[in-house]
């Protein structure tokens, strides 16, 4: 990875971006743990523990939620930002999952006091939410993140920083009333026992007071001042922006790179380059709009191959085609300076591939993603092109690639008008092309 390297040197002050630009799913994990030994500082800027990041080495399979992939990096200091949401309850078992690992996570983990707290009652409102709204479900991952956001914006949350103070179970209490309150609105069916998600709960907070609290903006504005170089890693994918996302069907906080400033206090103009990661075809989990989703015989052989299964639900992920209308809008957006392409090998086989070039909407063809994508207003236009055979899986350069697939990937920067920089061929950290 020379080119980051030498970024190294000249790179004083500047924040550089890693984003997913589908609807997540894209293979963060996998690129963050190449990318972090090049970096000094890890930041986690916004989601929560609905996110999971698999990291794969040394034969060990391990899902990250909340940490960022930088903490198996001897030297990086790994940060969990302001827009973050932090479950302490699943953040123990996280860090119980990391002892195995035997590190020392307090001298490498620093959580914002700005971060807001997921409560037990989060999670069960979640549930009620999801539960009232029958057939019309967003595919919550009942992790309690919406509700968790509604509070922050509507002012009523609880950040880290008041686990500090003495009156934090007062305030949890009143916090916690309400939600009983709201749920009981709902009028659904839910079984719960609060006395015991509350132990649980105030357990793990007394774990978390173990770790570093820290203004988190200060922090990184004095690292960037003292030349250290930063990556803020995304979780989710820019199409589930709650801006920019197929709304409803998105999650609650800003997963374009814009976030990033506004989840680690960190000003625009110190954004250098935005890395864009991406799979080589199109995958969505829970509901909402999807136009290149295939049904038929491809997506299925996708899904198989890809191994498409949520690494937090375990959830079957729906596949489909590449769609550059979609990825073009994300890469505009987020103004991503470089791509990644993510699991090429699983195309490997096809006779041929389509990509989505265009929409036919309300009649017109139209080369943007409008504002509504469902399936009575949006039919893709597919370009055809031919596959390769090959099995990807042990190259390691870029000319040992089927020239098919060189015609795909010159295809798609030639739509998207950004380079493809690496080409992953299968997930472990060693089967990683730069080109």
């Amino acid at each position: 990875m020379q080119h980051l390297d030498n970024n190294k040197q000249h790179n004083t002050m500047t924040v550089d971006l890693l984003l997913g630009l589908q609807w997540g799913d894209e293979g963060k994990g996998k690129i963050v743990d190449v990318l972090t030994s090049k970096y000094d500082i890890i930041a986690r800027f916004q989601g929560g523990p609905n996110a999971g990041h698999t990291l794969e080495f040394d034969g060990i399979k391990h899902v990250l939620r909340t940490i960022p992939s930088g903490i198996f990096h001897k030297n990086a200091i790994n940060i969990i930002g302001n827009g973050v949401v932090i479950d302490p309850v699943v953040f123990q078992k996280e860090i119980e999952g990391l002892a195995k690992f035997n590190m020392d996570v307090t001298a490498k983990l620093f959580i914002s006091r700005k971060a807001h707290l997921i409560l037990p009652t989060h999670r069960l409102l979640d549930a009620a939410s999801e539960a009232s709204k029958g057939k019309a479900k967003i595919g919550s991952t009942l992790k309690g993140i919406g509700p968790t956001y509604m509070d922050k914006t509507g002012r009523n949350g609880l950040r880290v920083g008041d686990i500090e103070l003495e009156d934090f179970k007062e305030r949890y209490r009143t916090l916690a009333d309400k939600h009983e309150a709201m749920i009981a609105f709902y009028d659904v069916e839910l079984q719960y026992n609060l006395k015991e998600m509350e132990d649980e709960f105030f357990t793990a907070v007394e774990d978390l007071k173990k770790l570093t609290f820290i203004d988190s903006e200060e922090y990184l504005n004095k690292a960037l001042k003292e030349g250290k170089s930063i990556l803020a890693e995304g979780a989710q994918g820019s199409l589930l922006d709650v801006d920019f996302g197929t709304y409803p069907y998105v999650t609650s906080s800003n997963t374009t790179a814009a976030g990033a400033c506004t989840g680690l206090g960190i000003a625009p103009n110190k954004v250098k380059d935005v890395f864009g990661i991406f799979k080589a075809y199109t995958t969505r989990v829970g509901s909402g709009p999807f136009p290149t989703e295939d049904f038929k015989e491809a997506g299925q052989t996708m899904a198989k191959v890809g191994n498409e299964f949520g690494s937090v639900t375990g959830r079957a992920r729906r596949c489909g085609w590449l769609d550059l209308v979609a990825l073009k809008y994300a890469v505009q957006v987020n103004g991503v300076t470089q791509l990644y392409m993510m699991k090429g090998d699983v195309l490997s086989g096809f006779d041929t591939l389509q990509v989505c070039t265009g929409y036919n909407y309300k009649g017109q063809t139209i080369q943007h993603l409008p504002y509504n994508i469902e399936p009575e207003n949006v039919t893709p236009i597919f370009t055809e092109m031919k596959g390769w055979k090959a099995d990807l899986t042990g190259m390691t350069t870029y000319d040992e690639l089927p020239q098919e697939l060189k015609t795909y990937i010159e295809f798609i920067e030639k739509e998207v008008e950004v380079p493809i920089k690496v080409i992953s061929v299968g997930p472990d950290r060693k089967q990683t092309i730069m080109k």
